[in-house]
C-alpha cells in the first residue's frame, strides 16, 4: 500500500465519542498518509456527546491506538483542544503519551511562513458567550447529519449521486449560515493580522478553506463527520487541502482530490 509522506498533517473535529465520526475513514487517512509532525486541532473527542450517551465502538478505539502508535513511532504529535474537548485545555503543555497538549501553537513551515494552529472557537462570539445556543446548534447539525446519511441511502437505491450533502447544501442556501462563516473568518484576520504572523490554521466551523484575505492566510481544516478534509504541508512547503475518499474496491486505489495553493 503507497503511504503519502509530508512534513506536517493538521486535521480536526474528529468528534470521537459522537456517532457522527466518520471513523472508518479517518482510520483509511491515518493509515495512508505519514508525516514528521501531525496537528490535531481540536474537537477530537467529542465530551459532549459523550455527557449525553456513552458511545464508543472499536474503531474509535482504533482511531486513538493509530495515533498513539504514530506519536511512539517519532512523529510530533501536538493536540490543540476545541470547545467540544475543552476540558483538556486545563493540561497545557502536560505530555500524555508522547502526544503533546498545547491550547494554541506557531507552525514555521520550511519555506519560513508562520502560523498560529488554534481551533478557533476563540473567535466565534456564540460558542464564547452564548454556550448553551452553541449545544443546541450542535444538536441540529448532528440531526442534519443522520438525515443526510438517510438520504444518501434512498439516493444510492434511485441510482442518484450518493455523495449529496444536506449540511453543506444549507450552509451555503441559508442566508445567516453563509453569513456566519464568512463573519468567523473575517473575526480572525482581524484579530490577527497585524501580530507578525503569515496565517491561521484553524477548525470548529466545519468548513475547509484556503483563502487568502487581505494577505493573510485564512486555512480551516474542515472535519471528518461530513467532508473528511485535512491540510497538509509538503516538504517545500506548500500547503494543501486534501479532502479523502475511499476506493470502492482494494485499498491500493484510495485518491485523493487536491486543492493546492502556493
Amino acid at each position: 500500500m503507497a503511504i503519502n509522506i509530508y512534513r506536517t498533517i493538521w486535521i480536526s473535529d474528529l468528534h470521537l465519542g459522537s456517532t457522527q465520526c466518520q471513523a472508518d475513514m479517518l482510520l483509511d487517512f491515518l493509515k495512508c498518509n505519514d508525516s514528521e509532525k501531525l496537528y490535531l486541532v481540536g474537537d477530537i473527542i467529542d465530551f459532549w456527546a459523550l455527557s449525553k450517551k456513552i458511545y464508543w465502538p472499536r474503531d474509535h478505539n482504533t482511531v486513538i491506538q493509530k495515533i498513539l502508535r504514530k506519536a511512539r513511532h517519532g512523529t510530533q504529535v501536538i493536540y490543540i483542544p476545541g470547545n467540544h474537548d475543552e476540558n483538556i485545555r486545563q493540561y497545557d503543555n502536560y505530555v500524555f503519551g508522547d502526544i503533546v497538549v498545547k491550547n494554541t501553537d506557531v507552525h514555521t513551515t520550511s519555506d519560513g511562513k508562520q502560523f498560529l494552529i488554534v481551533h478557533g472557537d476563540e473567535y466565534d462570539t456564540i460558542a464564547k458567550c452564548h454556550k448553551w445556543m452553541a449545544k443546541l446548534g450542535s444538536e441540529g447539525y448532528d440531526f442534519l447529519i443522520w438525515v443526510n446519511r438517510l438520504l444518501r441511502v434512498i439516493r444510492r437505491w434511485l441510482g442518484m449521486q450518493s455523495s449529496f450533502s444536506l449540511a453543506a447544501y444549507i450552509k451555503f442556501k441559508v442566508k445567516n449560515v453563509v453569513q456566519f462563516i464568512s463573519d468567523y473568518e473575517e473575526s480572525i484576520v482581524s484579530t490577527l493580522q497585524h501580530q507578525g504572523l503569515n496565517g491561521v490554521i484553524c477548525g470548529h466551523i466545519h468548513h475547509a478553506e484556503i483563502k487568502n484575505i487581505d494577505g493573510f492566510l485564512y486555512i480551516n481544516t474542515g472535519d471528518f463527520v461530513e467532508s473528511c478534509t485535512a491540510i497538509v504541508e509538503h516538504f517545500n512547503g506548500k500547503l494543501e487541502l486534501v479532502a479523502w475518499s475511499k476506493a470502492q474496491t482494494e485499498m491500493t486505489e484510495n485518491h485523493m482530490l487536491k486543492v493546492s495553493v502556493e
